[in-house]
């Protein structure tokens, strides 16, 4: 039998019930999580101590190319929930449609609502909800030298050209065919 983290939002809300009048403290942050970093994981690992179940709401593919532009994600969502699913600090991965997890949030309940310091409090997602709730929003401090973009901007840069490099990034001279 194979046990996964992945859970379809309506199912998730009923696990989460369970845990919650069990006394668990259920910790949600969401996001595109388009190529893992180590920004993520710092935000993942914070965002964990918080509580005792940590959910992941990840953007559908949909809703990142609505939000980041055409060429995104960079990787699908059934391959960001196996990367978010690996974790250990990740209880629960969940994908939602919409730009915002709002409906999500509504529907899941958590008590702790978490995004990046790079949000104002004012601007998340969600917050209303969660602080009627009697829950709380916390912004972990943001990893500025990790981003997706920045990511994806460095890779263009080493290897958008096509040229290619040696292990030390030194360029190499174009492979020349063999005339006979």
């Amino acid at each position: 039998m194979r046990v996964t983290k992945h859970y379809p939002p309506p199912a998730l809300a009923e696990v989460l019930a369970d845990l919650r009048r069990r006394g668990e403290r259920i910790v949600f942050t969401n996001g595109c999580f388009d190529l893992l970093h180590p920004g993520h994981i710092y935000m993942l690992s914070q965002a964990k101590s918080l509580g005792e179940v940590l959910v992941v709401g990840i953007n559908s593919d949909a809703s990142v190319k609505r939000l980041k532009g055409v060429q995104r994600p960079i990787l699908n969502e059934t391959e960001r929930v196996l990367l978010l699913s690996a974790l250990e600090v990740v209880d629960y991965v969940t994908i939602f449609s919409e730009d915002t997890p709002l409906e999500m949030i509504r529907l899941l309940r958590p008590q702790v609502l978490v995004k990046g310091g790079d949000w104002s409090p004012k601007a998340v997602v969600g917050r209303e909800i969660v602080e009627e709730a009697g829950g709380e929003v916390v912004l972990i401090p943001y990893q500025a030298d990790f981003s997706t973009t920045g990511i994806i901007e460095r890779i263009l840069a080493l290897y958008g050209s096509g040229e290619k490099l040696d292990p030390l990034g030194n360029p190499q001279p174009a492979s020349r065919t063999r005339q006979t």
